[in-house]
């Protein structure tokens, strides 16, 4: 429809889904006080009419009868529900940092499923036997986490809510006719039903054309006010990795800009506090760990030199507070962050080589004020994936 091809499986999980439920139903027989014979419910999708008929038939070469006691089910229609409808608009978004795309999707359709559950036997007290197992998990209903959508690896609970128990007994007809007392049970589930998957790839760079006028501008001219953009990409990077060495622990650039984005906290045997991480950070940005200061996200750091501190300063940075200071800061992660004018064309292409147009960069662009008028101007064009 409309042009696109797409099937979700969805009904087929439902499908399984309920008939899952039931599958594992056993019931014994005994005599007296001991048990002797204890057998597992076939179940089949398939309508009731089909079951007794199979009953029913006249088998050839001497073919055993179908046994008893014996489930079916089946879906026998499906409704809108406007009461859970979502916003049309909503999306669900998935993005894999591994290749770079993003899926999206549509909030789904709300529909109930009924479903029919027939359960067939030859003794009334196998039938309660079977029932008494399905009545408690449904008050009225029962909640099933589904994984609908594989491409979102997105788990849905799913009600099924028992709406109505009947009983039938077959037992008009002569003597060869067999005997069936037929159990059904009504239920709805409350589905959904999905649209197409569309999987973009993310964009790793955006070309920024800033314009502080309306009237038409070229050349130098075109960015009178001297505006001043900073970038910054998603993808974060580790501070550190364990190591006894600061040329190989430490992995930021000294004199480069970053930006907190986890504070970090560690999975360790010996376990580190948020106070121990504070103190990580005042070790590595200010070469003493009691200062006090206090580090969180968003921060904006100028990435220190610790080859260089190490050297001039050996006692302060032994091996075994790299060692420690390292472990501490692994968990942490920071992401890189460029700051410069777009003032004329000359500038913009330096800015633009500084930056460099790479996988690496998911940027995320903030345009800032430069000209001292107090307003904010951004513009975005030409984004490249």
């Amino acid at each position: 429809m409309y042009g696109n091809h797409f099937y979700n499986e969805t009904t087929r999980r439902y499908v399984a889904v309920f008939g899952t439920m039931f599958n594992d139903i056993e019931i014994s027989r005994k005599t007296g006080s001991a048990t002797t014979q204890r057998m597992k419910v076939p179940i089949n999708y398939a309508p009731m009419q089909k079951i007794l008929a199979r009953i029913d038939q006249n088998l050839q070469n001497n073919a055993p009868a179908i046994t008893l006691p014996r489930m079916s089910f089946e879906m026998t229609g499906m409704t809108y529900n406007p009461d859970r409808k979502l916003t049309s608009v909503t999306k669900m978004v998935r993005s894999s940092a591994a290749d770079g795309t993003m899926t999206t999707m549509f909030s789904p359709a709300p529909y109930d499923l009924e479903f029919q559950l027939n359960i067939m036997t030859k003794y009334n007290e196998d039938g309660t036997k079977i029932v008494e197992q399905i009545l408690p998990f449904f008050k009225p209903d029962c909640t099933v986490s589904v994984k609908l959508i594989d491409e979102l690896n997105t788990y849905f609970d799913i009600p099924i809510v028992l709406n109505s128990v009947s009983q039938e007994d077959t037992y008009e007809g002569d003597f060869e006719s067999r005997r069936a007392l037929i159990w059904t049970l009504n239920f709805t589930m409350k589905g959904y039903f999905f649209g197409p998957v569309s999987t973009k790839k993310q964009i790793t760079f955006v070309d920024a054309d800033i314009y502080p006028t309306t009237e038409v501008q070229s050349g130098d001219s075109r960015a009178q006010g001297g505006s001043q953009i900073t970038v910054a990409p998603a993808i974060p990077t580790a501070v550190t990795t364990v190591s006894i060495n600061p040329a190989v622990a430490f992995l930021l650039t000294p004199g480069t800009k970053y930006r907190i984005y986890d504070i970090g906290g560690g999975d360790f045997t010996s376990g580190v506090s948020a106070g121990d991480m504070q103190t990580a950070w005042n070790k590595y940005l200010t070469n003493d760990d009691s200062t006090g200061n206090v580090y969180k996200v968003g921060d904006i750091f100028t990435a220190p030199d610790i080859v260089a501190e190490a050297n001039a300063n050996p006692t302060v940075w032994s091996g075994s507070k790299v060692a420690a200071n390292s472990q501490r800061l692994s968990t942490a992660k920071v992401t890189p962050i460029v700051t410069g004018n777009i003032a004329n064309d000359s500038e913009r292409a330096a800015f633009t080589q500084t930056i460099g147009i790479d996988d690496d960069w998911k940027a995320m662009v903030v345009i800032n004020d430069g000209d001292g008028d107090g307003a904010t101007t951004s513009g975005v064009a030409d984004e490249h994936e």
